[in-house]
């Protein structure tokens, strides 16, 4: 293997890749980067078993192909280090892999590709085509939702699901759901669910774009495989069933309230400033025409603050975390939102006041 780049090809897609690498692993092969020279392309992989990386990139001159591993984390910083634009010439002598940039070398050590893993094929069911841009807005509305290390293993990651020609996203933690739908093209009507591992909905996101070129989803039995035009994104699934999330969206709220999302989003951040550390509980108070929120902590310290909204329903008071009900307002994309209540201890449904396609479920807390 010899070739050569500039050293912001190279950072590009090293920089993704090296992202799903861990630095600390029982296999040491599994902290490096595989790196591949072919038909005049550059491939780079990184993978943690669950989630697979793949870059693409044309160096400026190639001079012979090869295949190696080499510490993803050393040779990112590497060329983290190096001056703009600088050119990298890269070099395989024996088990080492030679780095010279200027007045520069760097001599690392590799390990050899035939002990580097490879995330298998599963037998492919389907394929669909969105815009990188739907699918990052998909993500962004409700990746915010999805446990981190709960011991209900299925709920540590995003369900999509598949209904004719309708791409559902749902996210749990269960103290609150978030679940969003968008129209999709698919050639006939399919149903299928399948569960997409937290760590690989994070990585996808920073792979995707805004913007409105098309990413093709690969679904296999075991997998999701992502295409753009530069990298190959590949994750196992979650193997689980997802809880029945219809049942938990609240249908039988009978008090409506309608509130500027800017101004209630204001409120609750400085209410969060006094509220308990652990719980970060706010009361909510609503009455005709008027939403008091009070916050408090063990110091016995106290926000109050009190907000014009559209109400006409008896008082009721509520208590929430007030992280939960932040993360909501900074994704709902309306001036105004729309709150469904029944009671102080039932489920509140927030959504855009105009309706949308996203729906957000919270649970009451008893302060």
């Amino acid at each position: 293997m010899k070739f050569s780049i500039n050293r912001e090809a190279l950072l590009k897609p090293l920089t993704l890749v090296a992202g799903v690498v861990e630095r600390r692993h029982t296999l040491p092969v599994l902290s490096n980067v595989l790196l591949r020279i072919e038909n005049q392309q550059l491939t780079l992989t990184g993978t943690d078993l669950e989630v697979e990386m793949m870059g693409k990139v044309a160096p400026e001159l190639i001079k012979s192909d090869g295949i190696i591993t080499v510490s993803a984390r050393k040779l990112l910083d590497i060329c983290k280090s190096l001056p703009d634009h600088a050119r990298v010439d890269i070099e395989q002598i024996n088990e080492h892999l030679v780095l010279r940039s200027a007045c520069s070398k760097f001599k690392l050590s590799t390990l050899p590709s035939g002990d580097f893993p490879n995330i298998d094929d599963s037998p492919e069911s389907f394929e669909l085509e969105l815009s990188q841009s739907s699918l990052l807005k998909l993500i962004e509305q409700n990746g915010f939702a999805i446990a981190h290390q709960d011991v209900r293993y299925y709920l540590n990651g995003m369900l999509l699901e598949i209904k004719g020609s309708q791409l559902r996203a749902v996210a749990t933690d269960g103290h609150r759901l978030a679940t969003s739908t968008m129209i999709v093209d698919l050639p006939e009507q399919v149903s299928k669910q399948l569960i997409v591992p937290r760590k690989g909905i994070l990585e996808l996101a920073k792979l995707l774009a805004e913007e409105d070129t098309l990413v093709k989803l690969v679904i296999g039995s075991n997998h999701i495989r992502v295409f753009t035009e530069e990298f190959t994104f590949t994750s196992k699934l979650v193997d689980g069933k997802f809880p029945d999330y219809e049942r938990v969206i609240p249908r039988n709220g009978n008090k409506i309230v309608l509130i500027d999302r800017i101004k209630l989003r204001a409120v609750l951040s400085r209410a969060a400033i006094l509220s308990n550390e652990k719980y970060r509980g706010v009361r909510m108070l609503f009455s005709e025409s008027s939403l008091k929120v009070v916050a408090s902590n063990l110091e016995q310290e106290e926000a109050e603050e009190s907000l014009l909204i559209d109400y006409q329903g008896s008082q009721i008071e509520i208590g929430f975390n007030v992280g939960y009900v932040l993360d909501v307002l900074s994704v709902l994309g309306s001036n105004e939102v729309k709150i469904t209540l029944s009671d102080a201890n039932s489920s509140v449904l927030i959504q855009d006041a105009g309706g949308g396609t996203s729906q957000y479920v919270i649970m009451p807390m008893r302060l």
